[in-house]
């Protein structure tokens, strides 16, 4: 493989854990497994970063490994985008489904990484740590499904199998809107989005699961539209492109009107204004429909057939019928825009969402703190959904107003801001622009001071940005490191997780390392080590393990009493554990026969000699280090014992003689 081939190939496997950094909230309601898995990945870009600056070519073996490793990447993005962007009802009636599929999934990418010879790589050995750290968490993983939420499967299934005309449970219905957060007229206009093109993703014939889907979600929404009438109105302030279907949603539910489903677009639920029709027959509103061919589908929502074309027809006769309908019953036609939004295909950024990022720009500016928090909330949605759209908030000037809004008194600006630039930073480009612009300060004012979202978005935000080596030094001198122990003491377990990747990304660095320890983190870590629950063993070990080569982390390791937790790692843990707490005790012992003392006394050897024959290839360097200096010291140990009785007896003897003599 030549220079540029490698560079190739590691630009895709960067590109790829980036589109997947861009998936950090999950629709679904198992969201740990999915926020794991992204997590794991991002922890795999040092290594593609360094494959791509190295100068040594890449063994026949290391590129099919890598390549197998891309392809398994693909599957994971794919998963992770429907946790991400599927819908929410889809999600838990099909549970089972997408729980196999995660499966199937997490098994290729542990299969990928494990066909990969790492000492070949010209990568550095912290970066096989963290690499290798990856690898035994999925061996875990596998098998491991989060318990399914009973409840909500069972309230869904009850409004599911009803006939349209049976009398609905309102205190199921309210449950839904609660659990499934569908009480706005855009949580559900995004619902149903989502439920089509999930369904439409399976490659099956989910009519009949569309149709059920569809009318379970119309039950919700006349549900919501009934107990708060105002919503449509509410949406119309925000000039939602159904606004105007919405306003004739709301006359109609106070008149108490029943809306003909022929007058509804499948996609939206919502009474069509500009109803055209595609190639297999069917009527939807222009701007869904639009929308869903712009996100490069092919073919008819509703039945899953193969558009032969993209023309959209005008319905006539159907925006006639609309018309006289709501005229006969006493309510306001909905209009027709001015004009369509434009399309452009093959770019993910239109027109009209760039003139939307300009608008929202205007509100970040107008000093109105409404304005603030709603436009900061939209660019990080923006920002989140792809790559092109990152590229334009960027260059239309977002990422300074996004800094100055760190430091505003209202927690949810802060969090909408500091989760934009988290999404923004998955460009490379914009990593540099963030920093340059300032942002570091704002963003551990937020990691100290915002709410425990914002504060676990600001740890990943850090995470993201010190991929860039000059960053960490950046970083680290802001007084970022501190408050990342603190979340990693007391924050959620997500929470931890953030905190965790961003010190062990920060402590590559030197220098960085002795900020760590005098901050703490060596008693945080040692305590996550002994929790009964066991959750941050992992990310712990990896972090001791960095720090140990630092000398004020191995006088610290060594005073908080490490041996013994160690040497039951050495033990008992996994592979990847073990690995790293013999890396610990390397350093540790390394010119302190205290601890080889501690370490014999508790039974090290044999553990050790098991980890030299069975362990991983680093686990197998570091048992051997350990045990070539635990023989050393034992034949010390042994010559000093023989000489100490040498002496005893060199000493008794003329006493022995004398008294002979006498």
């Amino acid at each position: 493989m030549d220079e540029d081939d490698k560079a190739a190939l590691s630009r895709k496997l960067i590109d790829l854990i980036g589109e997947i950094s861009a998936f950090s909230d999950y629709r679904t309601t198992v969201k740990r497994q999915y926020t794991n898995l992204a997590r794991r990945l991002k922890l795999l870009t040092p290594m593609f970063e360094e494959i791509r600056d190295s100068k040594e070519p890449l063994p026949e073996d290391s590129i099919r490994g890598l390549e197998a490793l891309a392809s398994a990447l693909e599957s994971a993005k794919e998963l992770l985008r429907f946790g991400s962007e599927g819908s929410k009802i889809y999600l838990v009636l099909e549970r089972d489904q997408i729980m196999n599929r995660f499966q199937e999934v997490t098994a290729e990418l542990e299969q990928a990484l494990s066909g990969i010879s790492f000492e070949k790589l010209d990568i550095s050995d912290e970066v096989k740590e963290q690499v290798e750290l990856v690898l035994a968490q999925f061996r875990r993983a596998k098998g491991r499904i989060d318990a399914p939420d009973v409840e909500l499967y069972e309230d869904l299934m009850c409004i599911y199998n009803k006939n349209n005309d049976a009398e609905e449970d309102i205190d199921v219905l309210r449950r839904l809107v609660d659990r499934l957060q569908l009480s706005g007229i855009a949580d559900l206009t995004q619902e149903s989005l989502a439920l089509h093109e999930m369904v439409g993703a399976t490659g099956g014939d989910p009519e009949e699961s569309i149709e059920k889907m569809s009318m379970l979600l119309k039950k919700v929404k006349e549900f919501v539209q009934t107990t708060n009438p105002n919503i449509d109105s509410a949406a119309a302030e925000n000039s939602s492109p159904t606004s105007s279907g919405g306003k004739a949603l709301t006359e109609a539910n106070q008149k108490n009107l029943v809306i003909p489903d022929d007058f509804r677009c499948p996609i939206s639920l919502e009474l069509m204004k500009d109803p055209v029709i595609v190639s297999t027959g069917q009527t939807y509103e222009r701007l869904c429909i639009e929308k869903w061919l712009e996100a490069g589908h092919s073919t008819c929502p509703k039945t899953q057939q193969a558009l032969t074309s993209t023309a959209l027809t005008p319905n006539y006769v159907l925006r006639s019928l609309i018309a006289q309908w709501c005229e006969a019953n006493g309510i306001e036609p909905p209009k027709r825009p001015g004009s369509s939004r434009p399309s452009k295909p093959g770019s993910a950024c239109s027109p009209a969402e760039r003139s939307k990022i300009g608008a929202l720009l205007c509100k970040l500016t107008s000093g109105n703190p409404e304005d603030q928090r709603s436009a900061a909330g939209e660019i990080r949605l923006l920002a989140k959904r792809n790559a092109d759209n990152r590229v334009a908030i960027a260059e239309a000037g977002a990422i300074p107003l996004l800094v100055q809004l760190l430091s505003t008194p209202d927690f949810r600006t802060q969090e909408h801001a500091v989760t934009a630039l988290l999404n923004l930073s998955i460009c490379e480009d914009n990593k540099g622009s963030i920093i340059s612009s300032g942002a570091v300060p704002g963003i551990v004012h937020v990691l100290k001071k915002g709410s425990m979202e914002a504060r676990e978005n600001a740890a990943a935000t850090l995470f993201s940005l010190s991929v860039i080596d000059e960053n960490k030094v950046t970083i680290g001198s802001s007084g970022a490191i501190p408050p990342l122990v603190t979340l990693l003491s007391e924050g959620t377990q997500r929470g931890k997780k953030d905190a965790a990747t961003a010190l062990f990304n920060l402590c590559i660095y030197q220098g960085n390392k002795g900020k760590a320890v005098r901050a703490r983190v060596i008693p945080t870590l040692m305590r996550l080590l002994t929790e009964p629950q066991g959750t941050m063993v992992d990310e712990a070990l990896a972090i001791l393990a960095i720090l140990s080569s630092h000398p004020e982390g191995k006088a610290a390791i060594g005073a908080a009493d490490a041996v013994p937790v160690l040497v039951d790692v050495i033990g008992n843990g996994s592979p990847r554990n073990k690995e790293n707490a013999a890396a610990v005790l390397v350093h540790l012992c390394s010119g302190d026969q205290h601890h080889l003392a501690d370490a014999q006394e508790l039974g090290v050897m044999g553990p050790l000699l098991d980890l030299a024959q069975h362990g991983t290839d680093r686990g197998k360097r570091k048992a051997a280090q350990l045990l070539e200096r635990m023989n050393r010291f034992v034949e010390t140990q042994k010559a000093a014992r023989a000489a100490q009785a040498e002496n005893q007896m060199a000493s008794q003897a003329p006493s022995a003689g004398n008294a002979e003599n006498s």
